[in-house]
């Protein structure tokens, strides 16, 4: 431990250099709070090596991707770098991750949201819950059963060769989605950022080229392929006492895997990227890394930014 204080400043007397706040800076590159931390304390051991009482920010950005790059890799220097970039955007970040059951949509959409410092997280089944005030079971069958057993709630049964777990699916879908496109023109009309998830986020459900330029949206879905892996999500939910029995998922599993293989059609058919979740780490890294990318492409495009950003001195040696 050390009683040096090194303050950042722009000129005037500014705040010290926090390795608690640069290490939540960096896990939008992609990095677990654990490396993130580590790499912030190499930060500020090369101050201190340095002799410095203060720095500018942009000296400490320049620092962080120097460390970043020998720690981490090049990868995390460019997207700590992109970053910049991105934050100065006007437009709304809206993230949309879909999903069957039990793939990890939820958890993924909350270490998201920490990580790029949305507060807004939303989930399908709470615009469901809403929407199940507003419409009576007699009206809206399939609102009143899960996204796997919809099929139960069909008020006719489909033609023989369509399969009606699907096609309940697609009924429940196409009610929640109403909703989703609500949540997107808010997002896009209060301007503030946002991730929805859940299994209704389904390509060809929702539209965004109403709010193209006005919000920077990156759809995905996430799978898990292994069956193995997928069925003992369910048994991690079941040690939580808040969650519901695992007996149900384990009956409609078949219908679990049924739904994913549509929703995974439906990304691939409008263009969606699909994330593999065999590694939460990996996965959300990954999600990171797709943001990021979005992000660079819209602000190469010409988005309004806030203010102009300047690029750290010691980055032309990171291409992007």
């Amino acid at each position: 431990m050390t009683d040096k204080v090194i303050v950042i400043s722009k000129g005037d007397p500014g705040l010290p250099y926090s390795k608690g706040l640069r290490a939540s800076e960096l896990m939008v590159t992609g990095l677990s709070p654990y490396r993130a931390y580590h790499v912030a304390e190499q930060i500020e051991q090369r101050l201190l090596d340095r002799k410095v009482r203060s720095v500018t920010k942009r000296e400490l950005d320049s620092l962080t991707i120097e460390v970043l790059t020998d720690l981490a890799g090049e990868r995390y220097a460019t997207n700590f770098v992109r970053w910049q970039e991105i934050a100065s955007l006007e437009v709304p970040l809206v993230v949309l991750i879909g999903g069957a059951t039990g793939v990890g949509k939820s958890t993924m959409a909350t270490q998201l949201a920490a990580r790029l410092g949305v507060v807004r997280v939303v989930a399908t089944d709470a615009v469901r819950e809403v929407m199940r005030a507003m419409l009576t079971s007699k009206l809206m069958p399939t609102l009143y059963t899960s996204s796997f057993n919809a099929d139960s709630a069909l008020r006719e049964p489909p033609p023989r060769p369509a399969d009606k777990v699907i096609v309940g699916f697609r009924e429940q879908t196409a009610a929640v989605s109403v909703g989703v496109q609500a949540l997107i023109k808010r997002a896009v009309v209060e301007g503030t950022s946002a991730v929805i998830e859940g299994a209704h986020v389904v390509p060809g459900f929702f539209d965004l080229d109403p709010y193209e330029g006005k919000v920077l949206a990156v759809p995905v879905v996430v799978s898990v392929e292994d069956e193995d892996l997928h069925r003992s999500h369910f048994v991690a939910r079941s040690t939580d006492s808040s969650a519901r029995p695992m007996d149900r998922y384990v009956t409609g599993f078949a219908n679990i895997r049924r739904v994913q293989k549509y929703i995974k059609s439906q990304a691939l058919t409008h263009g969606i990227p699909i994330i593999p979740n065999y590694s939460l780490d990996q996965a959300l890294s990954s999600l990171i890394d797709l943001v990021v990318e979005r992000a660079t492409e819209t602000v190469r495009n010409g988005a309004k930014r806030r203010h102009p950003v300047r690029r750290p001195s010691g980055m032309e040696a990171i291409r992007r």
